[in-house]
């Protein structure tokens, strides 16, 4: 499945510096009319080491209120949470109606960096996919739109990222030595990563798949799906955007989402009339 992906699609920058001030006010539009129609929308980056999850997360949020999202890096659960069935920290993570959460990893660690490294016996995450499955089919059912990414790069690109990143003393942090041992098990990460692809691919969760060797690429495509199916879920809703302000989408440049993968505050009150001007911020 994987290897049949083209990770050599770009996009200019000059033509990505037209499109993207659109794209994000046409997200805070959509973000600010899912508030005014109560719903919720739950948006899942998960993607190999160095893909670019988070510049892809802070490109798409620059121009959303952050009153109306949150974002959750999501680390091994910590002592008091293995207590608990291993879904637990993530159902209180679920967003009010109307808000979004964003998830830098997420409940599918069980199937991924879980099954390869053998840290969870296989009885365990062979069970997961069936609770994952009820756990999305649940959040669809309550009206929430679930958005998931997984960011694909090649081993090649994801070694040279890794030495890039090593030579600079700013950034050689973000690699460890457990991500070069992920690297050396790339084979066996891409057998669990098409499982888990495969076998959790929904119509009400499906997976949109995102070429990242260019940044320009991947973080074009993933704001118009997100901005699509946000539509998509208002015009369901029978509460459709007004069309005023509205910017198609590049369908011929981006072909449509391959079907097959620091918190922000919160308001209660006021959002929908307090979001004002679309300056670039």
């Amino acid at each position: 499945m994987l290897e049949k992906i083209d990770l050599n699609k770009n996009l200019p920058q000059k033509k990505y510096k037209e499109r993207m001030p659109q794209l994000r006010n046409r997200l805070y539009d959509l973000q600010k009319a899912c508030w005014e129609a109560g719903i919720p929308s739950v948006i899942v980056f998960e993607g190999w080491d160095a893909a670019g999850k988070g510049t892809s997360i802070s490109a798409l949020t620059q121009r959303l209120d952050p009153r109306g999202f949150k974002l959750y890096p999501v680390q091994a659960p910590r002592t008091y949470e293995t207590h608990m069935p291993w879904l637990w920290r993530f159902w209180l993570k679920l967003p009010n109606y109307g808000q979004m959460a964003i998830f830098d990893r997420s409940w599918y660690g069980r199937v991924l960096v879980e099954r390869v490294e053998e840290l969870a016996p296989e009885s365990l995450w062979r069970r997961a996919y069936r609770d994952i499955m009820d756990f999305e089919r649940t959040m669809a059912d309550d009206g929430y739109v679930v958005i998931k990414f997984w960011l694909h790069i090649s081993k090649d690109e994801q070694r040279r990222r890794f030495k890039s990143l090593e030579k600079d003393p700013l950034t050689a942090w973000h690699v460890q030595p457990e991500d070069w041992e992920h690297h050396r098990r790339y084979e066996e990460y891409t057998v669990a990563v098409e499982e888990m692809l495969e076998r959790t691919e929904t119509e009400w969760g499906p997976w949109t798949i995102v070429e990242a060797t260019d940044r320009y690429w991947a973080h074009v495509k993933i704001v118009e799906t997100i901005a699509r199916r946000l539509q998509e879920a208002l015009g369901q809703r029978g509460a459709p955007l007004s069309v005023v302000g509205q910017v198609p989408m590049v369908s011929a440049q981006l072909p449509l989402p391959v079907e097959v993968d620091e918190t922000g505050t919160t308001a209660d009150k006021g959002l929908p009339g307090e979001l004002q001007g679309h300056g670039e911020g």
